[in-house]
């Protein structure tokens, strides 16, 4: 796989149920990020309420250590599975804090990812993905861990359509 030093990107037009979205998806380097986080495994159905329960007790802890999220949540997504997603949901953090019980002191690892911004309703995220590995397959890069999804605003104050949901694929 050959790189330039210049980020590989693509802008993409989808066309989905009427809704045009611009995708610029590219190759980017991150550096190690700490987060406290609970990895646990459960269903797609069952992905909404085990998300809002974690990021509330994640949250709750947090304030019993006067510490704050450094930025936005996320979950991180080991498999694909999805009768039986294997998942890391959690916060990012400032540095390195303790964990306690279910919820773990952990990092979104360095290295390269492939990402993508995704604006629009959760459920358009198929179209987004597929787009995604398409171009990594034009581009000759495969996935070597875990994805992330990192939620910039919530469905609890914005309109679906509205939803800003920032996409890394670690290769």
């Amino acid at each position: 796989m050959t790189y330039s030093r210049h980020v590989c990107f693509v802008i993409l037009v989808l066309i989905k149920g009427g809704i045009t979205m611009k995708l610029e998806i590219k190759i980017i380097e991150k550096d190690a990020q700490p987060v406290l986080s609970i990895r646990t495994r459960t269903s797609m159905a069952d992905l909404p309420a085990t998300i809002g329960k974690s990021y509330g007790d994640i949250i709750s802890y947090m304030g019993t250590l006067n510490e704050y999220p450094s930025s936005a949540p996320f979950v991180g997504y080991f498999n694909m599975d999805m009768n039986d997603l294997d998942v890391e949901i959690g916060f990012p953090t400032n540095g390195k804090l303790e964990g306690k019980s279910t919820i773990a002191t952990s990092e979104i690892p360095k290295g390269k990812y492939v990402t993508c911004r995704h604006i629009g309703s959760y459920n358009n995220f198929e179209a987004t993905y597929t787009e995604i590995m398409k171009w990594m397959e034009s581009q000759n890069v495969e996935m070597a861990g875990p994805s992330y999804e990192v939620y910039q605003n919530s469905p609890e104050e914005v309109k679906p359509e509205e939803l800003i949901t920032d996409i890394f694929i670690l290769i």
